[in-house]
């Protein structure tokens, strides 16, 4: 038979349901930080939606809760391995010159 004239026809693979990150019961909150450090990159940024795989209600929560940990400071806004790796500037000169 003519592969052009051949039915269309959809591949049988089976696909496996990914699991919501976000159980019913888990509560987003700024103090649960297990469940909180799970939408930050390493990088310390907050990983958008399509990433976490996340409805737009509890994006939102989450970003809030995120926040309200950082001003807290329960949750530092770098990622601290990196802001230890980085030299930082001390902002005096050599005199030597």
């Amino acid at each position: 038979m003519d592969k052009s004239k051949q039915p269309f026809l959809k591949s049988k693979r089976s696909f496996r349901r990914r699991l919501p990150p976000i159980q019913p019961g888990d509560r987003i909150e700024y103090r649960n930080m297990s469940l909180i450090s799970r939408f930050i990159s390493e990088q310390g940024k907050i990983l958008s939606r399509r990433v976490n795989r996340l409805t737009l209600k509890q994006q939102r929560l989450i970003t809030i809760a995120i926040k309200q940990a950082r001003i807290l400071s329960s949750l530092s806004f770098l990622n601290n391995a990196e802001s230890a790796a980085r030299p930082r500037p001390t902002g005096l000169r050599d005199r030597n010159k």
